[in-house]
């Protein structure tokens, strides 16, 4: 039911971002990852070392995925800079992984030139290679895989704190996390946000209200607040969240999939307040990406009883399968809030 999978470490992009610095870059990288403002940042931080004169020296290839050929790759390759040190080689959403070039693709790889720095980027495409089969295992060898990964809490508060400085204003590690809270916590989706809201604030300090009026959360956040106002015995502001969310045009089994996962967390929340266990716990259990999104449930989960939420799990789990038979799904989400409205 839950992933059990923990927080990841950033290790890899640290020991990329050092190496970089230090002018010690690797033959053959393989980038992937859900922060695409770390991997684009890392990216330019290559180009700039590798191409100093710009992307359109001799010295720089970008291949898309879908029409790579590997002949040209090779002689991309086997070609020595102009007037450079390094060539540096991006391929685009291909997958290395599976197909028929991965023999040649693996004896170019053994005995990469030490002028050249090659990059695979998988972005539209999911980076999965499958282990069991010796070829893959081969390739992956010769590769610095680096993902990248959503930041910790402490490291993503800061540097919104940083951002907000740049654009001259201040604001609260508290309201910083709530920013990082109803966006996702991915930097690539912050940026623009922290843009619009240092625009939007009128005074030096940037509060919560100035965050609500000009960032559309997530549904993660939304179905969060929805779960709190149920908890909170606000039916009326859960039914004003859920008709944000009709407006919106969230399909009806989205919205359901999201107030069945909060349900289910909160249910795990409750267990662990009943057990003493702390928030690591719910972490853990539950998948979760960030702190701040732990104490938001277990702070929900002390208004409610283990009971209550058993039954919210229960209510929500037969909703979700009516969806699909339902004429009206609407009408059948309004009547879940209504039927998960807590008890104290």
């Amino acid at each position: 039911m839950y992933s059990t999978k923990k927080t990841k470490s950033n290790n890899s992009y640290n020991e990329l971002t050092s190496s970089i610095k230090n002018g010690e870059i690797k033959n053959f990288y393989i980038f992937y990852g859900e922060e695409r403002y770390l991997l684009e940042r890392s990216l330019s931080n290559l180009r700039a070392l590798i191409c100093p004169e710009g992307l359109d020296s001799f010295n720089y290839k970008r291949y898309e995925g879908k029409g790579l050929i590997i002949d040209e790759l090779e002689d991309a390759v086997n070609t020595l800079p102009a007037f450079a040190d390094k060539t540096l080689i991006e391929i685009h959403d291909y997958n290395i992984f599976k197909g028929d070039s991965r023999e040649r693709l693996c004896e170019m790889f053994t005995d990469l030139p030490d002028y050249v720095c090659i990059v695979f980027i998988f972005s539209t495409i999911e980076y999965k290679p499958d282990n069991r089969q010796k070829i893959n295992k081969e390739i992956l060898k010769y590769a610095a895989v680096i993902e990248f990964v959503v930041q910790e809490q402490d490291k993503l508060v800061k540097w919104i704190k940083r951002h907000f400085m740049d654009a001259g204003k201040n604001i609260s590690s508290s309201d910083a996390e709530y920013l990082a809270f109803i966006t996702g916590g991915l930097m690539s989706s912050l940026n623009g946000e922290i843009e619009k809201t240092a625009a939007y604030a009128k005074h030096e300090t940037v509060t919560r209200s100035d965050i609500d009026m000009v960032v559309t959360p997530v549904l993660d956040a939304v179905t969060y607040k929805l779960t709190d106002a149920l908890v909170s015995q606000n039916s009326k502001r859960a039914l004003q969240i859920l008709d944000e969310l009709f407006q919106m045009r969230v399909a009806p089994h989205m919205i359901i999939s999201g107030i069945s996962l909060k349900m289910r967390q909160l249910l795990v929340a409750r267990v662990c307040i009943e057990s003493s266990l702390k928030k690591d716990v719910l972490i853990e259990i539950c998948g979760i990406r960030h702190e701040f999104q732990a104490s938001t449930l277990m702070n929900t989960a002390q208004k409610a009883t283990l009971s209550d939420c058993k039954d919210a799990v229960l209510y929500s789990s037969e909703t979700a399968l009516e969806l699909n038979s339902t004429a009206e799904p609407e009408a059948r989400m309004i009547e879940l809030i209504a039927k998960l409205a807590f008890r104290k």
